[in-house]
């Protein structure tokens, strides 16, 4: 096997799940390359990045060798080419982003597939299922290569614009939750439930391990770790943290960042009279953020759905934070009770009540015993259910259990190539 995946973005901080499953497929022998449709330029990135940057293949939008590509297809190939074109605009045709964006992804997308026939890639497998996907069925469509996808969160929850086909079209798809996958049964009506596999991200458990000393009497510390962005609640916690300080209560809330509502985080701090109690840290490599997992009392998590619709998937920080032996406080949301069981590995509260996370932190605050119980119970937890190289090895297994068929298989929407 040769499996190349396909993401929106490389490297990108903030998609760790991404990047440490691919390091993981590496770790266990698989043949790999990458292929982003964007190329990031980040100031904090994890150090693993350049164990993986020889098998990442960066394409600006438009080259020589893009339009080679397209011309080699559309001349020898032209019935497949002069289809998928037809299919992925109709298909995305009223969502403007999903449209433009397709328009955007085409051209490389035929020159990904270019690069994987010559490559003998043998299985693509995106991460999201909307613009990374709809190049992985480009790529299928000229190729015949098989394709899979996992998708996470917003790609499902805010716009399932062509999902159905891509269902259809890939051998499997892979969801992060029981979930989302019922939320795709019912929003998506005729879809195989069986092409529907629940696949947990997971947790380095080797790298998030517990603390080996005990803490000392610092103040309770509290660490949050996400984008700031809506749907990761950060005004709630800092209200549940202003709470806490009224009645008496001393904390240390560390988070753990970085995003468009970073400027007006940091004004509310200052506003709830929180300065010397929040810090905020910005993006921070993964090695730091185990550090400051292992010196912490808890890990919040204070998620909410936004207007449009945006909801959490299950956030890889709450599992490494369970495989550092914590407890956590996080929303009872989407996925989330998937791996945050109430009042055995963590604490569950209302998404947007502030007073419950106030609550829970509290209780936390003066049971150590309870956070040891939890936290034992976390890091069972995620080893069971939750360990990244165990799930990544499932991956692999479902797409060599596929393989054999797929090859036995016609390629669909090919014909053979012209050689005039």
């Amino acid at each position: 096997m040769k499996i190349a995946t396909i993401m929106s973005r490389f490297p990108n901080l903030t998609e760790t799940f991404v990047l440490y499953e691919i390091v993981s497929l590496v770790r266990q022998g698989v043949m790999i390359s990458v292929y982003p449709l964007l190329r990031m330029r980040q100031r904090v990135v994890h150090p693993e990045v350049d164990s993986i940057a020889d098998r990442v293949s960066h394409h600006p939008f438009l080259s020589l060798q893009i339009l080679a590509a397209n011309w080699h297809y559309l001349r020898r190939r032209t019935r497949a080419y002069l289809g998928v074109i037809s299919e992925v605009l109709r298909g995305t045709w009223g969502s403007w982003n999903f449209f433009i964006g397709a328009i955007g992804i085409f051209p490389k997308s035929v020159r990904f597939a270019w690069e994987m026939e010559r490559e003998g890639v043998t299985h693509v497998h995106a991460h999201f299922a909307n613009h990374p996907t709809v190049a992985a069925l480009i790529i299928h469509r000229l190729t015949g290569i098989p394709f899979s996808f996992t998708a996470h969160g917003h790609d499902v929850h805010v716009e399932r614009r062509m999902l159905a086909e891509k269902i259809a079209a890939a051998e499997f798809a892979v969801m992060i939750s029981e979930y989302n996958r019922q939320l795709v049964l019912d929003e998506c009506p005729g879809v195989d439930p069986e092409k529907l596999h629940v696949l947990h991200c997971g947790a380095d458990t080797e790298t998030f391990t517990p603390a080996t000393e005990q803490r000392d009497d610092a103040p309770f510390t509290i660490v949050c770790v996400g984008s700031f962005v809506e749907v990761k609640g950060h005004p709630h916690l800092l209200e549940a943290c202003r709470t806490l300080k009224e009645r008496g209560r001393t904390l240390r809330c560390h988070l753990v960042g970085d995003g468009p509502l970073r400027a007006a985080i940091t004004e509310r701090i200052d506003a709830a009279g929180l300065a010397e109690d929040v810090i905020v840290h910005g993006a921070l490599p993964r090695p730091r953020v185990a550090e400051l997992m292992r010196a912490a009392d808890t890990v919040v998590q204070p998620s909410v759905p936004t207007p449009r619709g945006a909801r959490e998937g299950i956030p890889v920080s709450l599992m490494e934070a369970m495989a550092c032996g914590l407890p956590t406080v996080a929303s009872r949301l989407s996925g989330i009770p998937e791996l945050v069981e109430d009042d055995r590995t963590g604490i569950l509260v209302p998404p947007g009540d502030a007073g419950a996370l106030a609550n829970a932190l509290e209780r936390l605050m003066d049971d150590p015993e309870l956070r040891r119980t939890m936290g034992e119970a976390g890091r069972a937890k995620v080893l069971a259910d939750f360990d990244l190289a165990r799930n990544a090895a499932r991956l692999v297994s479902l797409i060599e259990s596929t393989a054999l068929s797929a090859r036995r298989r016609p390629r669909a929407g090919l014909v053979p190539e012209s050689r005039g």
